[in-house]
């Protein structure tokens, strides 16, 4: 395919891959947070369409690095940061989680994994891989939770997207194994679609409703955190 036509395949993917709400929070904290950027390796894994590396990248990173397993994402991400004068800095690659950067470190690794708990992986309008994170919605966190230790520098941090009703406390159960800390940085609202809504996995909505989850007639909202980990010690 030559480069006119893969350019042309990105931006139709744009569509596709817009960024969520759960991308804009997750930028609202590393913009609060520009000082763990500044000079710092950044990698996201699930990049996507890119902007939260264009985000970071704004900020001074010295490198950053984003990994997806769709394609069209990579292809997406590359045009973003070239289009903003930041390819230089910037590298992507197509795989799954951690294989692309097995043996490397970095500063700072930021993620919007799919970890909604869904039965079905169907969501008008979105890739298979946009949401979806298995039943209980850690098919992605939790691996990417057993690499993150071996990924990060020794002060190095990570700010992640993480719903409330995937167990908050399983996932300080397992960063706390690897001898990493978790802090809440934000929570807020999400809407969540009725026919994301329906595809949810029924006993984590028959747990969370009226808990995480809250609905106001037809329109139903999920509480989401955005959570910073490190170094015992190191997370305040």
């Amino acid at each position: 395919m030559s480069n006119a036509s893969l350019l042309s395949s990105a931006r139709e993917s744009l569509s596709v891959l817009r960024p969520s709400e759960y991308t804009a929070a997750l930028i609202q904290v590393i913009q609060a947070n520009a000082d763990l950027v500044r000079g710092a390796t950044v990698l996201e894994i699930g990049s996507g369409s890119g902007v939260v590396l264009a985000a970071v990248a704004t900020l001074g990173a010295a490198s950053v690095c984003g990994i997806d397993i769709e394609q069209d994402a990579v292809a997406s991400g590359r045009l973003l940061l070239h289009e903003l004068g930041h390819g230089g800095v910037a590298e992507f690659h197509h795989g799954d989680l951690w294989e692309p950067v097995l043996g490397r470190r970095f500063d700072l690794i930021v993620a919007n994994l799919p970890h909604f708990p869904m039965a079905s992986s169907h969501v008008p309008g979105r890739l298979p891989s946009w949401s979806a994170g298995g039943p209980d919605g850690r098919y992605l966190l939790d691996p990417f939770l057993e690499g993150l230790g071996r990924h990060l520098t020794p002060l190095g941090r990570a700010i992640i997207t993480h719903n409330a009703f995937v167990s908050l406390e399983r996932s300080c159960e397992m960063v706390a194994y690897h001898g990493l800390a978790l802090r809440v940085a934000l929570t807020t609202l999400v809407y969540i679609p009725g026919d994301k809504l329906d595809c949810m996995a029924k006993h984590i909505l028959e747990a969370e409703d009226g808990r995480s989850i809250h609905r106001y007639g037809p329109y139903a909202f999920g509480e989401m955190h955005i959570v910073e980990i490190g170094a015992t010690g190191t997370v305040a």
